[in-house]
Order: C-alpha cells, then sequence, then structure tokens
C-alpha cells in the first residue's frame, strides 16, 4: 500500500510512514503495502495514517487499491516466465505501480514547495518502492523506510521451497538500486521479531514468542519506550504453540530457506534486511495491521511501535 506526506508542520512532534525530510518543514511521500499474500487495500492503513497526522503530518495519501486489484496479477499465470521462474514486474505489475506514481503526484500537489518526497513500504510494498523508484527516478525520493518487507529473494535449490514471487524478487535483487544510507537518500528497513518459527518435524519446544527492548543492528537500545511492547511471556511450550511455530517456521522457510528463525509472523527477521541500509530490529512486533492489537499484537503501525522508528522520518 502507499502513503504519500506531506508538509511536516513544525510544531508537535513528527514522524511518517513514508517520510522524508531534511527540515522540519519539507514534505514526505510514504507508500504502504502490506503483502502477507499482496492482498491489503488502503483502509487497512487508516488508523495509521491518523497517527501520522497526530504527529504534525498536515497531509497524507495513500494509494488506491482494493483487495479485488491484486486479481490483476493473475494476468502472470499467462506469462511463460511465471512458470519458469522468472518473471519480470512489467507488465503484470504496472497497475500497482501506477497507483503509486498517482499517490505521488498527489503528494507533490498538496505541497507544491516540497523537493523531495519520502516513501514507506510495508511487507511487499517495500520491495515494491524499490521498482518504483528504478522505474520512475530515485532525485524525487529523499527516504525509503521498510516495515516488515521481504526484500531478499530465496535461496535457489533448498528442498521444499518455492519462490513466491516467481522470480520478481530476483529481478529486484538484480536490476534495483543498491540501499544506501546517505546525506541526499536514506533506506531504513525494520524488522519485527514477534515469534521463532520451528522445523516441521523435529523439537519446536525452543520456539519462542518474543516482546521486549528493541535493538538496531549495532545490537544498542533503541528505544525505552520498547517497554510498552513487551508481549506477556508464553506459557511452557504447548502441542498448540509447537504446532503454531512449525506451521510459521514454513512460511519462514519459504522466504529465507530456513524455519528456525526470527520474524514477524510471516517475513523472518534477516529477509527484512538490506545490505548497505540502516537496519533495525524490534522486539515483539507482529507483522500485519489485520490480527493485530495496539496491547497485544501491535503490529510495525500501533501507536508504541511507531514511536520507536518515527525519528528516522523526521531526522
Amino acid at each position: 500500500m502507499a502513503m504519500v506526506l506531506s508538509q511536516i508542520k513544525p510544531s508537535s512532534s513528527a514522524f511518517s510512514q513514508d517520510p522524508s525530510s531534511s527540515t522540519s518543514s519539507s514534505s514526505s511521500s510514504s507508500f504502504n503495502y502490506r503483502p502477507a499474500g499482496l492482498g491489503n487495500n488502503s483502509g487497512d492503513y487508516d488508523k495509521l495514517q491518523i497517527t501520522l497526522k497526530e504527529y504534525g503530518i498536515a497531509s497524507v495519501v495513500v494509494a488506491k487499491v482494493s483487495r479485488l486489484d491484486w486479481l490483476r496479477n493473475a494476468a502472470g499465470l499467462l506469462d511463460p516466465n511465471y512458470w519458469r521462474g522468472t518473471l519480470r514486474p512489467r507488465p503484470v505489475l504496472d497497475w500497482y505501480l501506477k497507483r503509486v506514481n498517482d499517490a505521488v503526484q498527489e503528494a507533490k500537489e498538496l505541497s507544491q514547495s516540497a523537493t523531495t518526497l519520502s516513501l514507506i513500504g510495508h511487507s511487499a510494498g517495500g520491495w515494491l518502492a524499490r521498482l518504483y523508484m528504478q522505474e520512475f527516478g530515485l532525485s524525487h525520493i529523499s527516504l525509503l523506510l521498510t516495515l516488515g518487507t521481504p526484500h531478499l529473494p530465496p535461496p535457489k535449490g533448498s528442498p521444499g521451497v518455492v519462490d513466491q514471487t516467481r522470480g520478481l524478487l530476483n529481478y529486484v535483487e538484480k536490476n534495483c538500486s543498491k540501499a544506501v544510507y546517505t546525506r541526499d537518500l536514506k533506506y531504513v528497513c525494520i524488522a519485527g521479531r514477534y515469534i521463532q518459527g520451528a522445523r516441521l518435524f523435529g523439537n519446536a519446544s525452543d520456539a519462542k514468542v518474543d516482546g521486549g527492548v528493541a535493538m538496531d543492528s549495532a545490537g544498542t537500545t533503541a528505544a525505552a519506550a520498547a517497554a510498552e511492547l513487551v508481549v506477556p511471556a508464553s506459557p511452557p511450550p504447548s502441542t498448540t504453540s509447537s504446532l503454531r511455530s512449525r506451521f510459521i517456521g514454513q512460511g519462514y522457510k519459504q522466504v529465507c530457506g530456513r524455519a528456525e528463525v526470527w520474524g514477524d509472523g510471516v517475513v523472518p527477521e534477516e529477509s527484512a534486511h538490506l545490505e548497505g541500509a540502516l537496519n533495525i530490529s524490534l522486539d515483539g512486533v507482529y507483522h500485519s495491521p489485520v490480527g493485530s492489537d495496539d496491547e497485544l499484537r501491535p503490529w510495525y503501525g500501533s501507536p508504541a511501535v511507531v514511536e520507536q522508528w518515527i525519528h528516522h522520518l523526521l531526522n
């Protein structure tokens, strides 16, 4: 999903979902797209849109995408490259890229004084934002912030692993610009550590649901507010929790080739980071707004979690 933010007010503290800004009065653009199956719509991000405005973002534009729109991707089934696992993003994803570009143009119109925009990509929206930047240019983008995005294609040759994107992530990795963290352009990649997966067969008693202190890529404490995100410790592993961890582990395996890793319940932590970017991991953070709970199962857009990453959009 895409969200465009413009005109950060110099008053209250601000954060944005796809923001940007080198100054407190710059405008930002945010794209939020969630792919736990590439099926979210614009309405799933209404609460996050409100939260952004509460931080002083005067204008927030959400790319217009409905759940039925995702059926357009079925056109890829007619492409022989889909079955070979070498699918290219265009023309299959042209419709989505146009929605993102429409949102960008609207953000520009709402904040005509802005010289750069910021993008936020949730889940698949993160690598789709990278694709947008490659196809439409980088000159107007100063920040890409991704939330729970599966950036990396699954390793080739892993038993039982099938590339769910049918080659699209391989294309992005080979053809899109590498992540950087510079004065003019910043990539910030945030991963969630909500639950550890487990192998389908074997002892799953080590699997855990996490909560606690958020750590950045250097291993330092990310924010004192992390204490507010502590998820109640799980009881001793039961048959139910083991089955859950095994099930989630199989999902992780399809993304990164391994089941016994930490992740947000959908995307493994290691897949949500990019070489060259500022990589951050937040404990106790769930993948999706759908099925989340701001207190018991916070996702990347829950107010207490946003508080931990908003400064990357404002500074």
